[in-house]
């Protein structure tokens, strides 16, 4: 299966689970990710603001923005670039309709990087949506720890790698 097929075949395996599926598989999968050594020890957490068909993390947002530095990506042109999300900030709408937080961009390290992802195999190999935001900024941060987050049926045999994608370091999901 080539990159596109498997997103098409990843966007039907969405649809056939209802929301409240979805929204159950995402609390215990960020129950997973708050234990994880990696974010436990961590500091400085760059996470995403989940579309709907993502695992959810809004909620574990605002729990642990109070907590540790929690840092959330904003599209601007081609890349990304990293915002500090803060208890009192306002979210927008930005690029692909991903909420943002309107603060200024973050300067600093990160100590993990939590990532999203249309699919990712055992070797940590994750496909994207098809614009490479993540494999550019994760390709600026090769020494941070990575953790990519999905539902079980987003976790397939082997994805297709190309020279520029980056894996993630480990997977979260239900299994």
């Amino acid at each position: 299966m080539d990159k596109k097929e498997l997103r098409q075949y990843i966007r039907q395996q969405k649809k056939l689970r209802t929301p409240e599926e979805l929204a159950q598989q995402s609390v215990a999968i960020m129950q997973k990710l708050a234990v994880h050594p990696l974010f436990v020890t961590a500091q400085r957490v760059m996470l995403y603001a989940s579309l709907p068909d993502e695992v959810q993390t809004l909620g574990f947002l605002r729990d642990w923005c109070t907590r540790k530095t929690i840092i959330l990506p904003t599209v601007v042109g081609d890349d990304i670039v990293p915002v500090m999300m803060r208890p009192e900030d306002v979210m927008r709408v930005g690029e692909y309709n991903i909420l943002e937080p309107t603060g200024e961009p973050y300067e600093g390290t990160f100590d993990l990087i939590v990532v999203p992802g249309m699919a990712f195999d055992d070797q940590g190999h994750r496909l994207g949506r098809g614009k490479g935001y993540y494999d550019r900024f994760l390709a600026h941060h090769p020494e941070t720890p990575t953790i990519g987050l999905c539902f079980d049926f987003q976790q397939v045999g082997k994805i297709p790698v190309e020279p520029h994608d980056k894996p993630v370091g480990d997977v979260l999901t239900l299994s």
